[in-house]
């Protein structure tokens, strides 16, 4: 993949710190990274959560994400290559079918329109913050209950608070809801660059089960698109030996 440019997208529920070891590790290898954040999250994780409920985050839509990270990508003198968790996962898929970069990787991916998601894990991370039984004016912060069964199942006490304090804030319930629609739209018939998903076996926020469908929706024969399951949770950029996955990545590039 001839790009030296790493944009990563971050997904919904945490700050894009969580990308902060990542881009250290490939920067190391020669790359040029950046991790954006999304509109109204241009802030530390402190500031973020004593917003909430955050009335101008709270305005943000999917559609509003996207266009934000094509207006950065269109700034770059090439195309990028895009590395994306869970919602940012999404996004990736999204932005490669658009025709805005030179290959995807997609982490634990939120599946694009068509994949309905009715896994019952699936739908008990991730109910709440699509707003349907609260007020859309209103941010949603994951409780740490739910960010123990969604993000850190597995884990230690210790770990759970560590990751817990450092990532987590406010969302938007309208960003969240744009998975349900046709911002979230892919082309899965359309020729694509390289495209890597990759799946946790112990991941309760997006399940394997649901990564495997979105993996056989891609239709393209002519078309990279590699399909990898690790035994992993949801918070697979902070577990330890992230290290591992990102090597991975990494090899999976430079071979194409």
């Amino acid at each position: 993949m001839s790009s030296s440019t790493i944009v990563f997208l971050t997904g919904a529920y945490v700050s894009h710190a969580c990308w902060d070891q990542w881009q250290s590790f490939f920067q190391e290898k020669g790359y040029n990274t950046m991790a954006p954040p999304w509109p109204g999250k241009d802030a530390d994780t402190e500031t973020l959560r004593r917003r909430h409920p955050d009335k101008h985050l709270s305005a943000v839509t999917m559609d509003d994400v996207v266009n934000h990270y094509t207006s950065i990508i269109q700034k770059l003198p090439e195309k990028p290559i895009l590395i994306g968790h869970s919602f940012g996962g999404l996004f990736t898929q999204v932005l490669l079918n658009r025709g805005y970069a030179a290959g995807a990787v997609a982490i634990h991916a939120v599946p694009p329109q068509g994949v309905f998601p009715y896994e019952l894990n699936f739908l008990k991370s991730n109910l709440p913050t699509l707003g349907f039984f609260s007020s859309l004016d209103k941010t949603y912060l994951m409780p740490f209950k739910k960010w123990q069964f969604s993000f850190t199942n597995g884990m230690s006490l210790e770990q759970q608070k560590k990751g817990y304090e450092q990532l987590v804030i406010p969302e938007s319930k309208r960003a969240a809801r744009g998975g349900l629609t046709k911002a979230a739209y892919v082309d899965f018939s359309k020729p694509h660059p390289p495209l890597l998903l990759l799946a946790g076996t112990d991941d309760q926020c997006i399940p394997e089960h649901l990564c495997r469908r979105v993996h056989k929706s891609y239709r393209d024969r002519n078309s990279v698109t590699e399909y990898v399951v690790n035994k992993r949770n949801h918070f697979v950029l902070g577990l330890p030996g992230w290290q591992k996955d990102a090597q991975f990545i990494y090899n999976w590039l430079q071979t194409h």
